[in-house]
C-alpha cells in the first residue's frame, strides 16, 4: 500500500475573502503570520501559523515568509485569439473590431497559427497569477480545440467554447447554424469536464448572431444542463442601437438573450455598461453574473461601469481582463483600475482592498458555479493559490516592510504587484507556474 503523502503547511502572509464584502462586514480574513495546510491537493485549514503548527505537528513546513498567499485569481472574461493585438489603442469598440480584432481572429483559421497563439495565451495566464479563466474561444473548431489542449497540458482551469456568429463580421468568421451546432457538440464531447476543463456556449454578441444562431445556443444549453454561457451585452452605445434595429421586437438588449432562454445562473455577461434599470432587475432575478472589465472600458472609451446600480439591484459582479480590448492579463491591475474608475465615476461605488480581492477570486468562482471548489481558502476546497513575493529593493518590498496594517498591505499588492511579483501558482496543490523556472 502506498502511504499518503504528508500534509504540507505553507507559512506566509495570507489574505482571502470567504464572504462578499458587498453584503457582509468583516469579509476579509488576513493572517500576518499565516498557515495554509494542504493535503492531497485540498485545503485542510487556514489560519494563524503557530496555532496550526501546534495542531498538526507532523506537517511538513514550507517557509514562504516575505511573500503573500492569495487564492488563485479568476478571470471571467478574456479572448484567446486577441493576444497579439494587445495595445491597439485609440478606437471605439466597433472600429477596433473591424480594424484589429476581427482580422487577427480570422488568422486562427490556420491551425498552426492557432496552436502558437494558444500556447502564448495559456502561458500568460498563470504568469500573472490566474488559475481559472472563462475564455472566448475562436470562430474555428480546430483553434478552439487547440486552446483546450494547451490548457489541459498545464492543468489550468479553463472554460471556453466555439465563438458562433453568422452575420456582420468578416465572411471567414461566419458559420451556418447547422455547422455551429455540430462543431459545438463535438467540442463538448471532447473537452467538457475533461480534467479541469469546462465548455461555455459562446455567441459573440447579438449583433453578429441571428435568431437561428441564438436558437442553436438555446438548444445546446438545454441538451447540456451543466455547460456555461457567455456573451456581451450593452458594451457600447452604438452597438446597443444597432442590436435594437436588428431585433425590433426586443425592448432592450437583454431581452434578445432572454427570448432564447440564455440568461440564467450559468450565464456570464461581459461589460453591461449601459443597462436600463429594468435590465438590472431582470439580471438580478435570473442569478446571471456580469464580468466587469475596467481596463477595456477605458481603453475603448466604452463608458463608466455603473457598479452602484448593479450592487443596488443585487446583480452579481466579478472581474475580467478582456484581452485584447483590455490592457493585459493582470487581474491585480484590473482591480486597481476598477478602484480608480469608481473614484472618478459620476456616481461611483466606494470599493476597498477587500472588494478587490473578492472580485478577483471568490466572485469569479461564484460566477462560474465553482464557489464550492475554489475562490478562497476554506477547508475542503481545492488548493488553488498564487504566491506573490516582491523583488528585492522594489517599491512593493519597501511598502510591505513598513505597511501600517493588513488593509494597507493588500491595497499595495493591487497597486504595485505585477507579473514580476508572481513567484508560484498552483492548481490543486500542483505547480502550474514557477518564476524560478521561467526563462
Amino acid at each position: 500500500m502506498i502511504p499518503n503523502p504528508p500534509q504540507q503547511l505553507l507559512r506566509a502572509t495570507i489574505f482571502h475573502t470567504p464572504r462578499s464584502p458587498f453584503v457582509s462586514e468583516n469579509a476579509l480574513e488576513d493572517f500576518a503570520d499565516g498557515g495554509l495546510l494542504l493535503s492531497n491537493g485540498r485545503i485542510v485549514a487556514c489560519g494563524d501559523y503557530e496555532t496550526l503548527r501546534r495542531q498538526y505537528p507532523n506537517a511538513v513546513v514550507r517557509d514562504l515568509r516575505g511573500g503573500f498567499l492569495l487564492p488563485g485569481l479568476i478571470d471571467t472574461h478574456i479572448h484567446f485569439p486577441q493576444v497579439r493585438i494587445l495595445g491597439s489603442l485609440g478606437l471605439e469598440l466597433l472600429d477596433w473590431l473591424e480594424q484589429h480584432a476581427l482580422p487577427e481572429e480570422a488568422r486562427l483559421g490556420n491551425k498552426e497559427y492557432a496552436y502558437e497563439v494558444a500556447k502564448e495565451f495559456i502561458l500568460a495566464l498563470p504568469a500573472h497569477g490566474t488559475t481559472t479563466a472563462l475564455v472566448f474561444g475562436a470562430h474555428f473548431q480546430a483553434a478552439t480545440a487547440a486552446l483546450f489542449e494547451a490548457a489541459e497540458k498545464t492543468g489550468l482551469r479553463v472554460a471556453s467554447g466555439l465563438v458562433v456568429s453568422d452575420r456582420l463580421l468578416l465572411p471567414e468568421l461566419h458559420q451556418t447554424p447547422e455547422n455551429a451546432y455540430r462543431a459545438s457538440k463535438e467540442l463538448i464531447r471532447d473537452f467538457h469536464r475533461k480534467g479541469h476543463l469546462l465548455y461555455s456556449v459562446t455567441p459573440r454578441f447579438a449583433l453578429s448572431a441571428s435568431e437561428a444562431m441564438l436558437e442553436v445556443c438555446q438548444t445546446l444549453m438545454r441538451e447540456h444542463p451543466d455547460v456555461l454561457f457567455q456573451t456581451h451585452p450593452n458594451e457600447n452605445p452604438k452597438e446597443v442601437s444597432e442590436v435594437l434595429k436588428l431585433f425590433p421586437w426586443a425592448k432592450d438588449y437583454l431581452a434578445v438573450y432572454e427570448r432564447f432562454g440564455l440568461v440564467e445562473a450559468r450565464s456570464v455577461l461581459a461589460h453591461n455598461l449601459h443597462p436600463t434599470d429594468d435590465e438590472l432587475r431582470r439580471l438580478s432575478a435570473s442569478k446571471a453574473s456580469v464580468s466587469h472589465c475596467p481596463c477595456s472600458n477605458a481603453a475603448l472609451g466604452s463608458g463608466w461601469f455603473p457598479l452602484h446600480r448593479h450592487v443596488q439591484a443585487g446583480v452579481h459582479c466579478a472581474l475580467g481582463t478582456d484581452v485584447g480590448g483590455g490592457t493585459g492579463f493582470g487581474l491585480l491591475k484590473e482591480g486597481l483600475q476598477a478602484y480608480m474608475m469608481q473614484r472618478l465615476a459620476p456616481i461611483g461605488f466606494p470599493i476597498g482592498p477587500a472588494h478587490l480581492l473578492y472580485l478577483s477570486t471568490r466572485a469569479g468562482a461564484e460566477a462560474l458555479g465553482l464557489e464550492n471548489t475554489i475562490g478562497d481558502f476554506q477547508p475542503g476546497k481545492a488548493a488553488d493559490f498564487v504566491y506573490l513575493k516582491p523583488p528585492p529593493h522594489s517599491p512593493l518590498a519597501a511598502v510591505a516592510a513598513h505597511a501600517d496594517g493588513p488593509a494597507h498591505l493588500l491595497a499595495a499588492l493591487f497597486t504595485l504587484a505585477g507579473a514580476e511579483s508572481v513567484r508560484e501558482v498552483c492548481v490543486e496543490g500542483a505547480p502550474v507556474y514557477s518564476r524560478d523556472n521561467d526563462n
